[in-house]
């Protein structure tokens, strides 16, 4: 891009270099305000465990997808310098001072704070020499019952090459000597996956499964010494390159690639900082591993498997529970007949996900009166209701057309299996489009009248079609029975599963062809307005914001003088704050109980807000290469409620963290006098109104 831009028909002048922050670091600081949640003492121990598990998982997916993604640019010579003017190399450079950083204190909040409040508790997470005489027994027991039986040591010899170590195992490396000869060798050792991470011993106590298998280690290596062993983890590749153009049958391509997705090459090397030099140039040697690969940690290696610590049944220790409400106008239990009043905004957790979204197609599926169903699936859960409703309608002999997007990353394998199960029940299932995914979040129900004619009832959402995220993410889904918004989706639907190129829509704005467009052309609309003296302002939530032609228009809407409050969960790439450039536009991020997962776009619009929400982020992938979709909210009171939403997370008297121009972001919870500020989630009533500040 040029850095120039042209504003209602003008030449506007030109945008600073290094007006964007790198997109990866910033995906990492994100991950550090996860962290910090993990170190707030005031939340509830067994969910500051709970975030540590987070942030390991969270740090192992950006290794497998960001990290490789910029080795795989350096290896094929695509090595060009990113938006905020760095090279692939010095990027990741920069990644391995942030990673190395946050992993040190990664574990020293585990070791130093929660360890020590878990004991307190009566949870403790205890290494073998910590082990009374009684566990040891139950120890030996549980090794000779359960992990004997499926362990494989790997010598490495000249008649026994260095074995493959699969991406994210844990493993031990060890080394033993012949006591005949003297000579020493090299073993390998996978902890395999069937076991939990942590093994249990009486009350909540456990014992990491390493140092039960490093315990028994004589028994595996009859007749030798063993000398030392560490255990250490490997992160690779895991991104999948599927060339959609060139195969005949996109499922097998897939699945084939996902085997080979085991194999990627390496992009980190953990090792617990006990290890020996020796050692750890045997595995930098074999594995082919760079200094700035390795990460050397306290062990246990592989926190995120403390979500089994944070799955106890200790309520004390947990966020109470919440049940969600029926929003209103579902308390007659005819949620068609609600539909037919007028639209429906549900917001989940807070309001119900099973009495409305689960319902609706459950609904769907029985009712004699529907005819159809269109659904879209990117994401749903092993158990799935969702899935379940699709099979009987299919069954009962219902026209059921499902896109299941088998490419969304890291569920390939779980939605080819529903694919195939929705097909064996005579549902017609599309794979997604060529050369996109399809992110869209989309239901339609097709529904004959007492007077026999055709309704379209409709759902629009931000979320996956998931009850078990659905617990835990926050989102928006509207229904509807416009006949305008029936219109779009059947005209989607028919681009989804044909031939069809429509790009206009009527309440709809749809990626890749006209969402950014759409979202730009309103920005600008708002600067036009600003300019007349007319009311402007901007307010948007997302995950995650790094296209640069957005955030130009943006800057380009700040220098006009149009307030700018953007909420982003994630990673944001803009730069606020900046004299001359972004000084009217704030940042802020909120994170919690919940995951803050929904997309909403409010537009004064000159006194008239116009505001939209659905699926896409501000990310180039999101507006190129995936169908995505945003419904404009037409209910006064949706509006209404949206906007007050999002004043609220940027009101000074709520608690969240604050983006400076360099990068930095500051956590804010209390006030200047010292008093807590106000926690959104918690303020959030599932009667779809925030409770009023106090005061």
């Amino acid at each position: 891009m040029s850095g120039r831009a042209v504003v209602m028909g003008e030449e506007a002048a030109a945008l600073p270099e290094g007006r964007f922050l790198d997109r990866e670091e910033g995906w990492l600081r994100f991950n550090q305000r996860v962290l910090e949640l993990a170190e707030d003492a005031a939340m509830p121990l067994l969910e500051r465990v709970r975030f540590l598990a987070i942030f390991a998982s969270n740090l192992d997916e950006f290794f497998m997808v960001r990290v490789a993604g910029l080795k795989r640019r350096l290896a094929t010579g695509l090595a060009v310098p990113s938006p905020s003017g760095h090279h692939p190399k010095e990027l990741l450079e920069r990644i391995s001072e942030v990673s190395q950083e946050l992993m040190q204190r990664h574990a020293r909040t585990f070791h130093d704070a929660i360890a020590p409040a878990l004991a307190d508790a009566g949870i403790r997470i205890l290494r073998w020499e910590e082990l009374g005489d009684t566990d040891r027994e139950r120890m030996h027991r549980f090794f000779r019952r359960a992990v004997y039986p499926v362990l494989t040591p790997f010598a490495v010899d000249p008649a026994h090459p260095f074995p493959y170590i699969s991406g994210r195992s844990l493993n031990l490396a060890v080394t033993v000597r012949d006591p005949r000869t003297g000579r020493t060798a090299f073993a390998r050792i996978k902890v395999p996956s069937a076991l939990h991470r942590f093994i249990r011993l009486e009350g909540d106590n456990f014992v990491p499964v390493e140092d039960v298998i490093a315990a028994h280690l004589p028994q595996l290596f009859a007749g030798m010494d063993v000398l030392e062993h560490h255990a250490f983890r490997v992160t690779r590749n895991a991104d999948l390159e599927v060339d959609e153009d060139e195969t005949d049958d996109l499922v097998q391509s897939l699945e084939n690639e996902l085997l080979r997705r085991r194999f990627g090459p390496l992009v980190r090397l953990e090792v617990e900082e006990s290890i020996t030099d020796e050692v750890l140039d045997i595995l930098c040697s074999e594995l082919g591993a760079e200094d700035k690969e390795v990460y050397r940690v306290p062990g246990p290696l592989n926190l995120a498997g403390l979500d089994l610590i944070a799955d106890l049944d200790r309520p004390e220790l947990s966020f109470s529970p919440m049940v969600p409400v029926e929003p209103p106008g579902l308390d007659r239990g005819d949620l068609f007949a609600a539909i037919d009043e007028g639209e429906l905004l549900v917001h989940h957790p807070y309001e119900s996900f099973a009495t409305t979204i689960e319902r609706f197609l459950a609904l769907a599926a029985t009712d004699p009166s529907v005819v159809a169903i269109k659904q879209t699936l990117y994401r749903t859960s092993g158990d799935s209701p969702i899935v379940q409703s699709l099979i009987e309608a299919a069954l009962a002999g219902k026209e059921v057309v499902v896109l299941v997007e088998i490419k969304a990353r890291f569920d390939e394998q779980n939605n080819i299996a529903w694919a195939r199960k929705l097909e064996e029940a005579g549902a017609h299932v599309v794979y997604g489009v060529v050369g996109l995914k399809t992110h869209c979040k989309l239901a339609l129900v097709v529904r004959r009248d007492e007077n026999g004619v055709l309704r379209r009832y409709c759902h629009v959402g931000t979320g996956n079609y998931n009850p078990s995220t659905a617990r835990i993410y926050e989102d928006f889904g509207l229904f509807s029975t416009d006949p305008e918004v029936g219109e779009d989706l059947s005209d989607l639907f028919n681009r989804l599963t044909g031939f069809s190129r429509k790009v206009h829509y009527r309440r709809l704005m749809v990626a890749p062809d006209g969402l950014r467009t759409g979202l730009t052309a309103r920005i600008d609309r708002e600067v036009a307005a600003a300019a007349d003296g007319r009311p402007a302002r901007i307010r948007i939530k997302v995950n995650s914001l790094v296209d640069e032609e957005v955030i130009d228009a943006l800057y380009r809407a700040s220098q006009a003088g149009v307030p700018v409050d953007l909420w982003v969960r994630g990673s944001c790439v803009l730069r606020p704050g900046l004299p001359g450039l972004s000084e009217n536009i704030r940042v802020r991020s909120i994170l919690g109980r919940f995951l803050e997962h929904s997309r909403v776009f409010a537009f004064e619009n000159g006194g008239d807000p116009e505001v939209w929400l659905g699926s896409a982020d501000l990310m180039p992938r999101n507006l190129d290469r995936r169908v995505e979709a945003l419904i404009r909210v037409a209910h006064p009171e949706h509006r209404d409620r949206l906007v007050e939403l999002l004043d609220a997370a940027m009101d000074e008297r709520t608690s969240s963290w604050h983006l400076a121009a360099g990068g930095d972001w500051t956590r804010h919870t209390r006030d200047a006098d010292g008093a807590p500020l106000r926690d959104l989630q918690s303020s959030l009533r599932g009667d779809r109104h925030l409770r009023a500040f106090d005061g």
